[in-house]
């Protein structure tokens, strides 16, 4: 079927391709089939093997974590690759058997596959890694995610698309597809890079820590004493003092319940500066992924529990029951599995104002930021992307990261074990970065936050509302269409 290749090479569109044109084009060309497609149920068939490709093609790293205990959960990899492809196309399938059910030329298409969208980014926890507007993250166009956020974004992404296919398909059609070529030039523009900001007074400095820790040996007895020395050194190195040390994801080697002298080692070593840390910690017999500030004394001042987990990797959904044949989940060290936290939670730093802590997996998600208690001042992202390879799984997780701060006009600091830790603008540029698979600390300003984004105020339900509204206004003119259809 010719629907599976097309959604492997829209898959390109992510990094580390970075291929947006051809991602747009195979876009415009499935839904040329879509229009030639004659029934809901083929249109279903063709979505799925589209989004079956393209889920396996920017999800293909999906297998790495499964190969860092290969005895113990080598054996699910090839399952993995093949749920969660098929699974998510399984929306994508939907959109367009709507879209076809809709119209004869499935011309709905870009609403319904929108829609389809953010039910994955919902359903279930949700899952909407790889969206397609994030290649848009270093074009000009991109910018438009602080208006309309990420979805609106794939609307208008879905949108040229279907110009494109419009124009190719219609004998007559070279009018609309050049009209559509240059809508898609200037949908291409590149981003301009960041200029040094002008900035009134001083602002503060942080240090972002990168231990480089494999994931088979982050909690190996025989390295994971290393590691935690070098993030040691670092943190007590440096002729200039930071105003912060940001540590990564799970970087204590104990758990916060018995690492008081652990503590008292990072202190002495920042020398008087907070200290963010990521540490797993328990209580009574539930177990957190947390992150902490710790004083210049050694003591803890805030604590923030990650509360968006990752299915089947910290926690085991009907987990009870499927402990008792062996299946855990993969990142937890101490039990069957992780326990949430209550919610998005702002940790106020002093002078540095108020950050909004996302450990790891939380990036992933708009909601989570636009779900914020308050306004933060800029967005931590402590992370281990040891858990995701070396070629694309970083990089992808990099780049949703930079859309959290275009979406939000605001900064991210993201200290990460293995890479790629970084400080990211309000308009998602990198101003400096640490490479992945490397150890070392990055001495970063804290950029200034940008002005309150129309979507960090609104978030994804005005879309959804007009996305109803008009899916229903097309449904009630298929249906007066029919009514006025002979039979």
């Amino acid at each position: 079927m010719r629907a599976f290749p097309l959604g492997f090479l829209a898959g390109l569109g992510h990094p580390p391709f970075d291929l947006w044109f051809v991602s747009l084009l195979s876009f415009a060309a499935v839904f040329v089939l879509l229009a030639q497609t004659p029934q809901w149920r083929r249109a279903l068939a063709l979505g799925m093997a589209f989004g079956s490709g393209y889920f396996a093609m920017s999800l293909h790293w999906i297998v790495e974590p499964f190969f860092v205990d290969p005895l113990r959960h080598g054996w699910m990899a090839p399952f993995a690759i093949v749920f969660i492809s098929v699974g998510l196309s399984l929306f994508w399938g939907a959109g367009f058997a709507l879209a076809r059910w809709l119209g004869p030329r499935g011309r709905a298409v870009a609403l319904t596959l929108t829609g389809a969208e953010i039910l994955r980014a919902y359903v279930l926890t949700g899952f909407p890694w790889a969206m397609p507007s994030y290649v848009l993250l270093d074009r000009l166009a991109g910018q438009g995610a602080s208006f309309v956020g990420p979805h609106g974004m794939n609307l208008a992404f879905f949108l040229v698309a279907v110009a494109l296919a419009a124009g190719f398909k219609r004998k007559r059609g070279w009018p609309l597809a050049g009209a559509a070529a240059a809508l898609v030039f200037a949908l291409g523009w590149p981003l301009p890079k960041a200029d040094a900001p002008a900035v009134s007074e001083p602002r503060p400095v942080v240090r972002l820590i990168q231990p480089n820790a494999p994931q088979h040996q982050k909690w190996d007895p025989a390295y994971s004493g290393l590691f935690f020395e070098r993030m040691v050194r670092y943190t007590s190195e440096g002729a200039v003092r930071p105003d912060l040390i940001v540590w990564p994801e799970t970087a204590v080697p104990v758990l916060l319940n018995y690492a008081e002298e652990t503590l008292q080692i990072i202190a002495r070593a920042a020398k008087g500066t907070p200290v963010v840390l990521g540490i797993n910690r328990f209580e009574g017999t539930r177990i957190y992924n947390a992150a902490i500030l710790l004083d210049g004394t050694g003591q803890v001042r805030a604590r923030y529990d990650k509360h968006h987990l990752v299915p089947f990797g910290e926690y085991i959904p009907l987990g009870d029951l499927l402990s008792q044949i062996g299946i855990t989940g993969m990142a937890s060290q101490y039990g069957e599995g992780f326990s949430p936290g209550p919610g998005p939670a702002l940790m106020d730093l002093g002078d540095l104002g108020k950050a909004l802590l996302l450990i790891c997996y939380e990036a992933v998600f708009p909601q989570d930021v636009t779900g914020a208690p308050e306004r933060p001042d800029f967005l931590l992202h402590l992370t281990n992307d040891a858990w995701f390879g070396n070629f694309s799984g970083p990089f992808q997780h990099l780049a949703q990261a930079r859309m959290r701060a275009v979406e939000n006009g605001l900064p991210v600091l993201r200290a990460a074990n293995t890479g790629v830790s970084a400080v990211i603008d309000p308009q998602g540029r990198v101003l400096a970065s640490l490479a992945l698979n490397t150890e070392g600390a990055l001495d970063v300003t804290l950029p200034q936050a940008g002005a309150p984004t129309f979507y960090s105020q609104t978030g994804d339900l005005p879309l959804a509302l007009g996305l109803i509204g008009l899916l229903l206004t097309v449904a009630w003119r298929r249906r007066r269409r029919n009514a006025l259809t002979p039979d």
